[in-house]
């Protein structure tokens, strides 16, 4: 995070913020309660892409927030592959003159990432079994509100995919 926060504060030398967001892979993807939490654990998530769309639908995402408020900079690395629980999945850095519009902003890119960014999860659990996520309503109700303000904005601007480890199952 530190080289990546570096870069995005030297292309915003006016910000009076820095908003740095980092998702990790839960143990636990569900809400219900876990019956055996030893099998129903965990261990690793694959995510899949294609990765040109998914770079500039997340682009599109950037850019979208960068028309909406007056943002300096912004950085979105999201990670493929396996990864591991606890392991770092996306990191969201945003900066602006003003505190409200960088927040407002990485919250806005979170919120479509996590509905609208298309990629594809499998969990893999302790027990050995696997399944592919589904979408989940408050996903897509959490990014409704922001599309419910501005309808009319789209654009494209700054992506980074970084692979996961490889590994062969």
């Amino acid at each position: 995070m530190g080289e990546q926060e570096r870069l995005l504060r030297a292309q915003g030398l006016d910000a009076g913020a820095l908003v740095a967001f980092q998702g990790m892979v839960r143990q636990f993807q569900h809400d219900s309660v876990v019956a055996n939490p030893e099998q129903d654990a965990v261990t690793s998530l694959f995510l899949e892409h294609y990765p040109q769309v998914t770079e500039n639908e997340i682009a599109r995402m950037a850019q979208t927030a960068a028309q909406r408020w007056p943002l300096l900079g912004c950085r979105v690395i999201h990670r493929v592959g396996y990864l591991y629980a606890g392991e770092p999945i996306v990191l969201v850095l945003v900066c602006a003159s003003h505190r409200q519009a960088a927040f407002d902003g990485a919250q806005f890119i979170m919120d479509a990432l996590k509905s609208q960014a298309p990629f594809w999860k499998r969990e893999c659990r302790a027990s050995g079994q696997s399944a592919w996520v589904a979408a989940k309503p408050s996903d897509a109700a959490a990014f409704a509100r922001w599309d419910a303000q501005h309808p009319h904005l789209n654009g494209g601007d700054l992506c980074l995919i970084m692979p996961a480890r490889c590994h062969n199952y």
